[in-house]
Parts: structure tokens; C-alpha cells; sequence
């Protein structure tokens, strides 16, 4: 299996990296190929702008998806942007590995996704879900946070953590067509005691060992049931029989 890891921590030192080193070492032990790219070491470049495109299709006015599509098929996309999506490509399991900012991802991975997920190659029209340009790959939310479990259930104070995620979990690993797995999640890291933090790598380790044969998948739209206007099928069935 081909596994890139995608990490997302400023602190070198971070109970977050030792997630990704964990990875790093028990995928390669298990035989796989795995590449890492840790932003903040490689001071990734977060700002989409048109600065990222050598020959522009509208010079004067700047559509970022449509200037993605333009660098592509004229090879004048960023560099660094070229670099990384033929990581995203090459892999068979992507690892999104990082801490808890805000709901949401580090700005810098946010970064990575507006730049990397090019439209035309990653998606585009209607090639989204299940027949979005990355079909047939894998995704794995590792993350860190600093809020008990309980405040994160269905009548919990923040409510479902994958509620939260949606934007990730769905607008971007789902939408691109990713199958996308139950993510890892590291409880009140900054709180807790270093055993109960040497249980959690444990813990991940061991999901890293059953990676290759799990296949229970999160549940999102597929579009074979929508019509061609989008609107679902079994809705359009219901008013034929009304």
C-alpha cells in the first residue's frame, strides 16, 4: 500500500507529530510505502492566489479553479503545488494528521487543500462523490484536541465531532472521492497524564496494523442517487406515485 501522510503541527515536538512518527514507523515496519509532508517544516505556502499560475487564462481577472485547470494542462502550475499532487495521486491511503484549531483544521492544511486539490484532476462538473477524480483511495483523519469525549456526543456541549468535521470529512475527502474511514482522535491531549498519552499511541498503532483489510467506510452521498438535475431519485418516485 501507498500512504501519504499529510502533517499539520508548528511544534516539532508536539504529541501530534508523535502521531505522525508512530505512522511513519509501523506503516513502513508493516512494508508500505509511505511519504510524509509536514507543512510547517517544509513552510508549505497556504495562500491561493495568481501568483500561483506562469500562463494565466483570464490575465486580468483571477478564477482560481479555472486557472488550476489552465496551469495543469500548460504545466505552469506552482511547483510546489505540482510536487504535492503527484504525492495525493501516487497514494492509495491519504493520512490527514493534526490538532484541532478552532473546529476546524490549521489554517495551513486549509492552505494545502485550496492549492492541492486542483480543479479538472481532482474534481470538476460533476465528478464529485463517488465519481470524483480521486475514486478508489483512501482517507484517515488522525487529530488532537483538547476537549473531553463526552463533550462531543450527540447531546454534548460542541454536539457530534463529526459534525464539526463535516466540511472535511465531506466537502473535501468525500467530495473528491475518497472512501473515507472512522477518524483517530487523541482525547484532551494537552490534560492528560503522559501514560494515558502513551495509551493513545498504543492505541493508534494498533489501528495502524488493521488499515490494509478495514473497510467500514462513512456513509455520503453517491450520485446514483440523484437524477441528472441533482435532485434525489426515491423523491422523484415518491411524487410519480402521489
Amino acid at each position: 500500500m501507498k500512504v501519504f501522510i499529510v502533517h499539520a503541527h508548528p511544534e516539532p515536538r508536539s504529541f501530534s507529530a508523535a502521531l505522525k512518527s508512530v505512522a511513519l514507523e509501523e506503516l513502513r515496519h508493516q512494508g508500505h510505502e509511505v511519504q510524509v509532508s509536514d507543512l510547517y517544516a517544509m513552510k508549505f505556502n497556504p495562500v491561493a492566489s495568481a501568483e500561483d499560475f506562469g500562463v494565466r487564462a483570464n490575465p486580468d481577472y483571477c478564477t482560481y479553479a479555472l486557472e488550476q485547470r489552465q496551469g495543469m494542462q500548460t504545466g505552469t502550475i506552482a511547483a510546489d503545488i505540482q510536487a504535492e499532487l503527484e504525492k495525493l495521486l501516487w497514494c492509495d491511503l491519504l493520512i490527514l494528521n493534526f490538532p484541532v484549531f478552532w473546529f476546524s483544521t490549521p489554517a495551513i492544511l486549509k492552505g494545502w487543500i485550496d492549492r492541492v486539490l486542483v480543479s479538472g484532476t481532482v474534481y470538476g462538473g460533476k465528478r464529485f462523490y463517488d465519481r470524483g477524480g480521486l475514486r478508489g483511495k483512501r482517507a484517515l483523519v488522525s487529530l488532537t484536541l483538547g476537549g473531553q469525549e463526552h463533550m462531543f456526543g450527540e447531546s454534548g456541549i460542541h454536539g457530534p465531532l463529526k459534525d464539526m468535521l463535516r466540511h472535511l470529512l465531506q466537502g473535501t475527502l468525500a467530495y473528491t472521492g475518497m472512501g473515507v474511514l472512522e477518524p483517530f482522535v487523541g482525547w484532551h491531549i494537552p490534560y492528560v497524564s503522559d501514560d494515558q498519552r502513551r495509551h493513545v499511541l498504543e492505541a493508534w498503532r494498533t489501528r495502524l496494523q488493521s488499515l490494509s483489510c478495514e473497510e467500514a467506510l462513512l456513509r455520503f452521498p453517491s450520485l446514483s442517487e440523484y437524477d441528472e438535475r441533482l435532485y434525489p431519485r426515491a423523491s422523484q418516485q415518491l411524487l410519480a406515485e402521489t
